[in-house]
């Protein structure tokens, strides 16, 4: 699965897909759910998760800046904030806009 056709329209993301569907993701959603292990933490090989101190979120968290695609695989949002080191794998990406929070 691939997105074809990805667009920001006002605080969402428009994404249309090769199965021919089509996803609307609330751009706060996306930061919200960003994969990283800044944001998720990391598993050690024992399975406990570790995180770092929480950083609130302010709104230049949910302003998207740019929007780049890694290989064949994957998205790399960059927020206003700063924050770009999340990699939303396609199937990953679908999943979170297929869900309803």
């Amino acid at each position: 699965m691939h997105p074809v056709d990805i667009q920001q329209i006002g605080e969402e993301l428009a994404i249309k897909w090769d199965d021919g569907a089509e996803s609307f993701v609330q751009l706060e959603k996306l930061r919200k759910h960003c994969p990283c292990a800044g944001c998720q933490g990391e598993t050690d090989v024992m399975g406990q998760v570790h995180r770092g101190p929480a950083r609130p979120f302010t709104p230049q968290s949910f302003q998207l800046v740019r929007l780049g695609r890694v290989g064949g695989y994957a998205l790399q949002p960059a927020w206003a904030d700063g924050h770009s080191t999340g990699l939303f794998a396609f199937d990953y990406l679908r999943r979170v806009a297929d869900t309803a929070k």
